[in-house]
């Protein structure tokens, strides 16, 4: 058996697609899984769609994806060069071996002729007309300088067939496909042809991509046959869908990598989750390293229905990766969101990352979770009513003030000691400890929800300034219930 070779062909047209890269994920687990080479392509034929720049996004995206390739652009395995608009000299040529292997054909057509073709729907089918040209005829309009192009020469009657290792046997009749463009009237070939020219000379022998793929891959096959050239094995996943009506799409909001990086999502969480739209491991476990992926991945599992993508899965999986971090490691990665908030520079971010790691699911999150900690003016003191712990201004203004007074002179200001004088105090009030705490948590942060509790936020804040806080929102409380 051959050795496996799988590979990624991405156009440079601009930030990485989320369906893209699972496909990408996809034939990297595969070709790791069978101790194979994964191999990058760029696909540039297309430069209309070209954007400046997006080379740089592949490769980066890869590299923060922890998905290594073996050859590519910049690792030269024997089989470059990996850019295609490099390799334009090598498709003219292979398109006349077609010609002359009847496989394909010189179409002078015009698009006045082409335009006629269509249908009440606006649909043209090309009907074989420039087949039927002698060789000398298209040798004289070639000679003179004719535009053209070259089509691929599919039969009208039979039927083609291939088995897809996710969907089984796959047979479509012949007359349903269309003799399409190969070779371009700039010279420069279509997706369809220099996929299969390059998957060749790479000697790619497992193709992965995704389902849209699955009907006309009849029609690359048609050319491997005529070329005589070995078949690849193929692989067809099935879309990531927004919903069981939309697929996942840049226009319905984030779709791509660095939507999700800007978000805070990290890299290696973004992976394991797309890892499971459309794959199902043997085991029950949800949060796998890229090691792990290449070991449990295998084709059993890739199912054939459409995945949904569930971002408050994704979350949560996110949040499982940051519980596992230490407060340093936290720290390293948290940096660019602490540095935009209201209180950049001003505490420690080490405590601080104590108090987010159980609490934080995505990065993205914690400017809000800290912005309370910058001092504030103003704030509803509706707040401090509370229904269901039987809280009124009234209560929450008496004991504020004898919190006050309870910690006036105390110094063991630590979250498990202040705990402790809190529960103390609500015992020698005879009241609940809820009635002690929320009070002081708002007292102290002015918002309704903190990344913990009243104890833990005074530690943070110290006496002093726990202290003075205290007294602005008992005078606000009191101003406020007159």
């Amino acid at each position: 058996m051959s050795k496996v070779r799988t590979r990624f062909a991405p156009s440079p047209t601009g930030f990485m697609h989320i369906g893209n890269l699972r496909t990408c994920l996809y034939a990297y687990l595969f070709a790791k899984k069978n101790n194979g080479e994964f191999v990058l392509r760029i696909e540039d034929t297309d430069q209309e769609r070209y954007v400046e720049g997006a080379v740089d996004v592949i490769y980066s995206t890869l590299k923060k994806a922890g998905i290594q390739h073996d050859e590519g652009p910049d690792k030269d395995g024997g089989y470059g060069p990996y850019i295609q608009s490099e390799r334009k000299s090598l498709y003219l040529d292979y398109a006349k071996e077609l010609v002359d292997k009847c496989g394909a054909y010189y179409c002078f057509c015009d698009k006045e002729r082409l335009d006629s073709l269509k249908d009440d729907k606006g649909i043209a089918k090309y009907d074989k007309h420039c087949l039927s040209l002698s060789k000398e005829e298209v040798e004289k309009r070639l000679a003179a300088g004719e535009p053209y192009v070259i089509r691929q020469n599919i039969p009208t009657v039979g039927v083609s067939e291939y088995d897809d290792m996710v969907f089984g046997h796959i047979s479509v009749p012949n007359d349903d496909m269309e003799d399409g463009v190969l070779i371009k009237s700039d010279g420069m070939p279509t997706y369809n042809f220099a996929n299969v020219v390059d998957d060749h000379l790479m000697a790619i022998n497992y193709v992965i991509r995704g389902v849209e793929y699955l009907s006309s891959t009849p029609k690359y096959n048609l050319m491997y046959d005529a070329f005589g050239w070995e078949r690849p094995h193929y692989m067809h996943l099935s879309p990531i869908m927004k919903d069981a009506q939309r697929k996942l799409s840049k226009r319905y909001g984030d779709a791509n990598f660095e939507d999700f990086l800007a978000k805070g999502y990290l890299p290696k969480a973004i992976v394991n989750y797309i890892a499971l739209l459309g794959w199902s491991p043997k085991g029950n476990e949800e949060k796998l390293s890229m090691e792990e992926l290449v070991e449990q991945f295998d084709v059993d599992g890739i199912s054939k229905s459409p995945s949904i993508f569930d971002e408050a899965k994704m979350r949560w999986l996110n949040g499982e990766y940051i519980k596992q971090m230490t407060p340093e490691e936290f720290v390293e990665v948290a940096k660019p969101y602490f540095d935009m908030s209201k209180i950049a520079g001003k505490y420690d971010y080490i405590d601080l990352a104590k108090l987010l790691i159980p609490r934080v699911e995505v990065l993205g999150e914690i400017p809000e979770k800290v912005d309370f900690l910058e001092e504030f003016d103003e704030y509803d003191t509706a707040m401090f009513e509370h229904k269901k712990m039987k809280i009124t201004k009234e209560i929450a203004l008496n004991n504020l003030k004898a919190i006050k007074e309870d910690l006036k002179d105390y110094e063991d200001w630590t979250d498990d000691a202040l705990k402790q004088r809190g529960m103390a105090l609500a015992e020698k009030l005879a009241c609940k400890s809820g009635q002690i705490f929320l009070p002081l948590r708002l007292a102290l942060t002015g918002v309704a929800s903190t990344p913990g509790g009243a104890t833990e936020m005074a530690e943070l804040l110290g006496k002093k300034e726990s202290m003075r806080r205290l007294d602005f929102s008992i005078d606000l409380l009191a101003r406020n219930m007159q």
